[in-house]
């Protein structure tokens, strides 16, 4: 199996961000247009803040988050300093297409700056164990996702954290995956599925590593249509639709941005998705459930907080993301066409509900795709 752990960050492009107008509601800014915030500009673990809240001051926002967020109960905490969300992914990903934007609109909530810092590793476990260890405060938060805690704690005993070391605070989205393959591929579902049924090991298939969200996605589909893949790990999607450009990978499970990102190049296809039916923003792109019903496989990201955070930080972080996210119909309809739903934020019990599903669901699942428990 080859490992390519040395990921190149996919810097998106950096849009100028436009001051904002002034305005005597502090929650304005809330559903203003997605701008393309100031990206990431360090390598894989380098950070710096997406972008700065401009003219508002901390007790205008505290009032707002009191008046129109929560009750005066939940709202007796307000951050002291700045507010990291840790993600466990290279810049560049499908991640990234929510996280910026969704930190760009809670500085204007929080009246903090909010910062995303990337620390990519051993299928996100890395970002988890710092967050797990950080002073339970709200300062601190991790952007949680498939592998984090509903596939890693079933598969590895050597995990660095347990799902008790963090508390909910929101779920984010829910994404089905892309199968994308490189040129010279046949690039019609049943084709691929054909050509690689054909040639036993014959097709190299990316991932990003035993356990994560995307080797679940390709082990499902393998499992499911009785083919054998060849797995090449990589860190992020942004090194493995590289390989799929350059023609140095036959295939790799994507997120959905990345995907047809990269797509748009016209030197990579997406042959097919892991959801049960097409995209409302992809018609024409057919779902693998359409040759083998089993073959559907979702991930989601959200956010986590150390355990023992107060649960007042806990409840405005929660409203906070809620509002972020409320008025953000624009944000919300392109990452749609791109695979990645954002559905309307519940209470962090409902996000721990929604965990003890999954975490049951794949309980079931991994087992019958060769996915077992390490030692």
């Amino acid at each position: 199996m080859a490992d390519r752990t040395c990921p190149t960050p996919w810097r998106s492009g950096a849009g100028r961000r436009m001051p904002m107008a002034a305005s005597s509601d502090p929650l304005a800014g809330v559903s203003a247009p997605f701008r393309a915030g100031r990206g990431l500009v360090a390598g894989c673990a380098g950070s710096r803040p997406v972008g700065r809240a401009a003219g508002i001051t901390r007790r205008g926002l505290a009032g707002a988050l009191a008046a129109g967020l929560a009750t005066p109960a939940r709202a007796s905490w307000m951050p002291a300093r700045s507010v990291t969300i840790v993600s466990p992914y290279a810049p560049g990903g499908s991640s990234d297409a929510l996280l910026r934007p969704l930190a760009e609109r809670l500085e204007p909530l929080l009246g903090v700056p909010v910062v995303v810092e990337n620390r990519p590793g051993a299928q996100t476990a890395l970002a988890a164990e710092q967050v797990a260890r950080a002073v339970p405060d709200g300062h601190r938060l991790l952007l949680s996702a498939t592998a984090t805690l509903t596939i890693n704690p079933q598969l590895r005993r050597d995990l660095p954290y347990r799902v008790a070391d963090f508390e909910p605070v929101a779920q984010l989205a829910t994404l089905p995956y892309a199968i994308a393959v490189r040129q010279g591929m046949p690039a019609g579902l049943a084709e691929f599925v054909a050509h690689a049924r054909a040639r036993p090991g014959g097709v190299s298939m990316g991932s990003s590593g035993r356990g994560s969200g995307l080797h679940l996605a390709g082990a499902l589909v393998a499992a499911e249509l009785g083919l054998d893949f060849t797995e090449v790990t990589y860190r992020s999607d942004a090194p493995a639709v590289n390989d799929l450009m350059s023609g140095a990978l036959d295939a790799a499970g994507l997120g959905g941005p990345p995907a047809l990102a990269a797509a748009r190049s016209g030197r990579v296809r997406v042959v097919g998705w892991t959801a049960a039916e097409r995209l409302p923003g992809q018609p024409d792109q057919p779902v693998f459930a359409e040759l083998a019903p089993g073959a559907v496989a979702i991930g989601w990201f959200g956010l986590h907080a150390p355990a023992r955070t107060p649960p007042a930080a806990l409840a405005t972080l929660n409203r906070a993301v809620a509002a972020a996210l409320a008025g953000a119909d624009a944000l919300r309809a392109r990452l749609a066409a791109e695979g990645v739903l954002v559905p309307e934020v519940g209470p962090p019990a409902a996000f721990a509900g929604f965990l003890a599903r999954e975490t049951d669901r794949l309980a079931a699942l991994l087992p019958r795709i060769g996915l077992l428990p390490e030692g």
